[in-house]
């Protein structure tokens, strides 16, 4: 049975007086709009700016699969409660494509110079993901084929761009990493559908001409 609708509503808040409500949050995601997810693995215990996974140098601290993999991503909500009834505090991870929304991400500050741009000249975006390093627009599911030709239609596309499809991910508000907390930089509207999002070419389209009209490079990151 599904939960009640205004308990739901809680992931647009970002923080409680008791933390973030991961569990609520999770279950919106998978039930409520079908977006496959599974708990990441957490931050060190003994050392809050490093990831708890055996790579020392990883470079997604607290914000990547690890066990249980990428692939047990589900929608089920009897899993997700399980997960994150065992693992209250562990970040929420959104397997990209498939059915789910893919993502196109850049470092923060370019984001920043760039999402300004499309609000002036009247764009219309989905929910765009933040992190203190990155933000990530989400759009409809593309595939590799598509984004090869998108791609080498392009004169130019900064480096900085990376592309979340099928067998990617990212991270969902409202986690906390080792790199810091995950917010909404645009939130979805609440609700029980799943978020409108734009097509890739559109984004795309426009984050680079946004980046080469207001001369932001962005920096390989």
């Amino acid at each position: 049975m599904r939960e009640i609708l205004g308990r739901r509503r809680r992931l647009l808040s970002r923080r409680g007086d008791e933390g973030p409500d991961l569990i609520g949050a999770a279950l919106t995601f998978a039930s409520d709009w079908q977006w496959p997810v599974l708990p990441g693995v957490a931050v060190d215990p003994q050392d809050g700016s490093r990831c708890a996974c055996p790579d020392p140098e990883c470079t997604v601290p607290g914000a990547h699969p690890f066990d249980p993999g990428l692939l047990a991503a589900t929608t089920d909500a009897r899993m997700v409660r399980w997960w994150w009834g065992n693992r209250p505090t562990a970040p929420i991870v959104l397997a990209t494509g498939g059915n789910a929304p893919c993502a196109v991400s850049l470092p923060a500050p370019a984001a920043a110079r760039a999402l300004g741009a499309l609000d002036r000249r009247g764009m219309r975006l989905g929910p765009v993901v933040a992190s203190p390093a990155r933000w990530s627009i989400l759009v409809r599911p593309y595939s590799m084929e598509q984004l090869g030709e998108l791609l080498y239609a392009k004169d130019f596309v900064p480096g900085s761009l990376r592309f979340h499809g099928e067998g990617g991910y990212i991270a969902l508000p409202p986690s906390q990493t080792a790199q810091g907390g995950i917010h909404w930089e645009r939130a979805p509207l609440p609700g029980s559908a799943s978020p409108w999002v734009p097509d890739v070419e559109a984004v795309v389209d426009a984050v680079v001409d946004a980046l080469t009209r207001t001369g932001v490079s962005a920096p390989e990151l």
